[in-house]
């Protein structure tokens, strides 16, 4: 189990002090969701209550919290970062509280990238004069590269997806619906250590053609092929992502087992292409020029991966247009997809993290396409 004083440090919030300096921000904003845990430790409700981490360019950070969340605060790493926790009861308004936390006269404040909207309004209303930005812009170059502790929940978390992936006969056979499949492996999930489960897509047949589709009633045939596409977080506030595309017995269409080998020759070669100093883009392009080059780039319909940490889906995202070098540290998604509507589809996703000298799968299992 990764070690939370390890995976939040107290020194973030001067990093993140020193990071919106350089940004031209006198503060920043943040309201539950990854960013507040990143820089605190405090995994907080996200209510119509305010919840919001005032952290000004220079002066003592402020949680400030409802009154009956105080105690979990308390309960959690965000004291150990130096900061104060201040409550406000309910019937209170809170937003003078953020005003106070302030500690003096401020131009531009850093918002924090999923803050209600509500919320959003009435900052605007407590601070008329002040400018509002994105403290996401901030928190990306902090976030982007993970420590060895990172990364050793990031490989914990792969570690208990894959397992999960290692008893998918148990459960993936022709007759049963992608439904009651679903529910399963939502189950193992749980069992293998996940504390929340984020997602679960069982697509079979024509479904497996959708990227996003989820699950259904659809009853698996033979032959069919089925993209799995499971993860969840782990107790440690860092998530697992991955992809493996399965045939439900039986013989499945030639033309599908042609494109699976251009699928996973692709894939391989995104991996490979990962070291430190080469774009984003580029991992994108080594996965896509393989799927163009064989006639099905029309058929690959989304970016080639994206970063993963606190969050799912976070930067990098490997995409073309995005010129950003990797730097070891960094982790994210390799997942080409081929999609052919109304018929069949593949994906195959492992998370990997740059390396001083190349990459690291952290996704383990096999990559070949195995009939149950």
């Amino acid at each position: 189990m990764s070690d939370r004083a390890e995976l939040y440090p107290p020194q973030r919030l001067a990093a993140a002090q020193r990071a919106m300096t350089r940004a031209g921000l006198d503060a920043l904003l943040i309201t539950p969701g990854s960013g507040l845990r990143y820089l605190t430790g405090y995994h907080a409700h996200a209510l119509e209550r305010l919840t919001c981490l005032v952290l000004p360019r220079h002066g003592t950070p402020t949680l400030i919290v409802p009154t009956l969340e105080r105690a979990a605060a308390e309960a959690s790493p965000a004291p150990a970062t130096g900061l104060r926790i201040v409550d406000h009861a309910d019937g209170t308004d809170p937003y003078p509280l953020v005003l106070r936390a302030l500690e003096g006269p401020v131009v531009a404040v850093g918002l924090d990238n999923h803050m209600w909207a509500e919320q959003v309004l009435a900052l605007r209303a407590t601070l008329p004069q002040v400018n509002q930005r994105l403290a996401g812009d901030v928190l990306r170059e902090l976030r982007m590269c993970k420590t060895p502790a990172e990364v050793a929940a990031l490989r914990e978390a792969g570690a208990a997806i894959d397992a999960v992936h290692a008893r998918m006969t148990q459960w993936l056979r022709p007759g049963r619906t992608e439904a009651e499949v679903g529910a399963d492996i939502a189950n193992a999930i749980r069992e293998t250590g996940h504390a929340v489960v984020d997602f679960v897509i069982v697509a079979a047949g024509p479904n497996a053609a959708s990227p996003h589709h989820e699950t259904s009633g659809r009853v698996i045939e033979a032959g069919d092929p089925v993209v799995v596409d499971i993860g969840g977080t782990m107790p440690s506030g860092y998530c697992s992502d991955s992809t493996r595309t399965y045939v439900a017995g039986g013989t499945p269409d030639p033309e599908f087992l042609a494109y699976y080998e251009v699928l996973h020759a692709a894939q391989r070669a995104a991996v490979a292409a990962v070291r430190p100093g080469v774009t984003a883009e580029a991992v994108d392009a080594a996965a896509r020029d393989v799927i163009t080059d064989a006639g099905y780039g029309a058929a690959f319909l989304h970016r080639t991966g994206h970063g993963i940490g606190l969050d799912t889906h976070e930067e990098p995202y490997v995409v073309t247009g995005n010129t950003l070098p990797l730097e070891p540290g960094m982790a994210f998604s390799i997942e080409p997809g081929i999609y052919l509507a109304g018929r069949h589809g593949a994906r195959i996703e492992d998370i990997v993290v740059c390396t001083a000298d190349g990459v690291e799968r952290l996704n383990t299992t096999p990559t070949e396409l195995a009939p149950l």
